[in-house]
């Protein structure tokens, strides 16, 4: 196991399913035998009695867990905008954030307020995309959203799990002269390089899945765990 740590923010807006995936993170890594839901009051996360009346995240909460190998200290923040002043003294202290978006809601509102304030504490950013087993949710329509509202470097994950990963290598090449200079020479672009670009915010990896269902999860997990590292920090800090 890799013996360094890191602290993952997980935001949303209201009612994206974002404890929902907490729970289904702890579930999958053996922290807890059965993955609580919010509206059956019983999550592990909001645990709180004014959290199970109202059905949602009042304070933030941390757990400890496993990403493919690395320890997480995972951070479950308030969704509901009444609450914005919680989840955000949580973002000094947040090495990688995830961002929860319902696949059938899309770019909310308060998806751009969180984006902006992720965008100024400058940290680095996972997109879960949730909510995928309902019908009318469409990928392709939902990254054009994704791309248009947030930043055009959100890329689609999921594609670099294709056994020639073409179209995934040359979306990603465009994010960085650097990628693009690996991409002409090797066609691809190695797992270093992208962990590099996402580290400095010059490509954000979207993932999609259903959180309730827990399908999609794991392959989320594990990409946090490939293309993730431990900041190093200077000895101001403090």
């Amino acid at each position: 196991m890799d013996g360094s740590r890191l602290t993952i923010s997980i935001l949303a807006h209201v009612d994206a399913g974002k404890t929902t995936l907490a729970e289904s993170f702890l579930y999958l890594g053996g922290v807890i035998r059965k993955p609580g839901r919010v509206d059956n009051r019983d999550s592990f996360l909001d645990n709180h009695d004014i959290e199970r009346e109202r059905g949602i995240t009042v304070f933030s909460k941390q757990a400890e867990l496993v990403f493919s190998g690395r320890k997480v200290t995972l951070l479950d923040t308030p969704g509901h905008v009444d609450f914005s002043a919680e989840m955000e003294r949580t973002l000094q202290v947040t090495d990688y954030a995830i961002l929860v978006i319902s696949g059938s809601d899309g770019v909310q509102s308060h998806v751009v307020t969180l984006w902006r304030l992720l965008k100024l504490y400058k940290i680095p950013v996972f997109i879960f995309v949730n909510k995928m087993d309902q019908p009318d949710n469409n990928p392709d329509t939902i990254m054009d959203e994704l791309k248009n509202r947030l930043a055009p470097e959100c890329v689609d994950f999921t594609q670099c799990k294709d056994e020639s990963g073409g179209d995934f290598y040359e979306e990603a090449a465009m994010c960085s002269e650097e990628a693009l200079d690996e991409y002409i020479g090797t066609q691809a672009v190695s797992a270093g390089t992208i962990t590099e670009m996402i580290r400095n915010r010059q490509i954000f990896p979207c993932f999609f899945g259903s959180a309730l269902k827990i399908t999609g999860v794991s392959e989320f997990m594990e990409g946090i765990g490939t293309y993730t590292r431990t900041p190093v920090y200077g000895s101001e800090f403090a």
